[in-house]
C-alpha cells in the first residue's frame, strides 16, 4: 500500500538549518522527518511540501523566503526528476502512480508571502504552486487566522486571492483559517481541503475542526488530513497515542466521511511527537494499527486513495 502525506514543513526545516551553516540532505537519513530513503521504504507515493513563512520573519523578507523555499524544492528535492517528480497536473499524478516515483506537490501555507500582490500568486503558480492556505495562525492581508480573538473573515484582498485562485484552478486549504473565514471560503467555487487538522469533538484545541465544519468539507467533496502533533490529538498532549489518531479517523467516519479521511503529518514542522509516530519511517506502525482494526479497502482509502482521487479531480 502507498501513502499520501498532505503536509510537511521539510523545506522550511532545510532553510532554517542553513542559517546555522548546516546543510540537510533530503537524500540521506538524518534530522529530516521526511527524507527520500525512508520515504521510499515506507511506501510514500505523494508528499505535499509547504512553503512556510513564520511570523517572526520581517514582512519585507516574506516573499524572498517563499522564493528561497521554491528554489530548495527544485534544487534539493526534485533535482533532476529521476527519483522525485514535481506534481503540477493530474497527468503528473498519473505518472507518479505509473512510475513509482515520489510525487511532490507545492503548497503555500499563508498568504503573508504574497505581500498583498496578486502578481506574486501568479508567479508562484507558474513556479508550480497548486495549493494555498490563506493564513497560518494569525491575521494577514487576506484573512484572520484561527488564533485571532476577533475571528474576522476574508479581507477585500483575500476575496481577490480567491478569485485569482479560481482563475488558475488552484486548491484552497482551510487548516489554520478562522472559523468565519472557513465559512466564507466554503461558499467559493473552488476545491477545498483541510490538509492537517483533527476533530475538536475529541480534542478541544482551537486548531481542530468542529463537526459542522467536517460535514461541510464532506459535502464539498474535500479531504481532511490527520495531524500527528500530540496537542491536536489528545488533551493532555502527553497521552497522545497512535490509537488516539485512529479515534479521530473513526469520528470523521461517523459523520459520513470515510471517503474523505487522509493524512497530514506536519512532519518537520513539529517538535513534539507521538511515541512510535515520530517520522516517516514510523508509518508502518500506523499501518499495522489500521489493518488490525479496519477492512483493507478503508485503510487503502485513508492511506492513499482518498487523497489521490481528490487531486485527480482538482489538479
Amino acid at each position: 500500500m502507498q501513502w499520501m502525506d498532505g503536509h510537511c514543513d521539510t523545506l522550511f526545516k532545510i532553510w532554517k538549518y542553513s542559517l546555522f551553516k548546516k546543510q540537510l540532505s533530503f537524500y540521506e537519513r538524518g534530522p529530516l522527518d521526511v527524507n527520500f530513503p525512508t520515504a521510499k521504504e515506507a511506501g510514500l507515493g505523494l508528499q505535499v511540501f509547504a512553503l512556510f513563512v513564520p511570523d517572526w520573519i520581517p514582512r519585507s523578507q516574506s516573499w524572498h523566503l517563499a522564493l528561497t523555499q521554491v528554489d530548495l524544492f527544485y534544487e534539493r528535492i526534485v533535482q533532476d526528476g529521476a527519483r522525485v517528480l514535481p506534481v503540477l497536473s493530474k497527468e503528473d499524478l498519473f505518472r507518479v502512480k505509473e512510475t513509482g516515483k515520489l510525487g511532490a506537490l507545492l503548497h503555500l501555507e499563508g498568504a503573508d508571502a504574497l505581500q498583498g500582490e496578486l502578481s506574486h500568486l501568479r508567479l508562484l503558480h507558474r513556479l508550480g504552486v497548486r495549493q494555498l492556505g490563506l493564513t497560518w495562525n494569525h491575521a494577514n492581508e487576506a484573512a484572520d487566522g484561527i488564533e485571532e480573538d476577533r475571528n474576522g473573515g476574508l479581507t477585500r484582498f483575500g476575496r481577490s486571492v480567491i478569485e485569482e485562485m479560481k482563475r488558475h484552478q488552484m486548491i484552497l486549504d482551510v487548516s489554520h483559517l478562522s472559523v468565519k473565514g472557513f465559512w466564507e471560503v466554503t461558499e467559493a467555487d473552488l476545491p477545498i481541503l483541510a490538509s492537517h487538522s483533527n476533530c475538536r469533538a475529541l480534542c478541544p484545541h482551537i486548531r481542530n475542526l468542529e463537526d459542522d465544519q467536517i460535514r461541510a468539507l464532506i459535502r464539498r467533496n474535500g479531504i481532511i488530513g490527520m495531524n500527528f502533533l500530540p496537542k491536536f490529538v489528545s488533551e493532555p498532549a502527553e497521552k497522545a497515542t497512535i490509537d488516539k489518531v485512529l479515534r479521530h479517523i473513526e469520528h470523521i467516519c461517523s459523520l459520513g466521511g470515510e471517503k474523505h479521511v487522509a493524512l497530514g503529518s506536519d512532519f518537520d514542522g513539529i517538535e513534539d511527537k507521538i511515541p512510535g509516530l515520530e517520522n516517516v519511517a514510523d508509518l508502518h506502525r500506523l499501518k499495522e494499527a489500521l489493518i488490525k482494526r479496519y477492512p483493507d479497502h478503508l485503510v487503502r482509502g485513508w492511506m492513499w486513495e482518498n487523497g489521490y482521487r481528490f487531486y485527480q479531480r482538482n489538479l
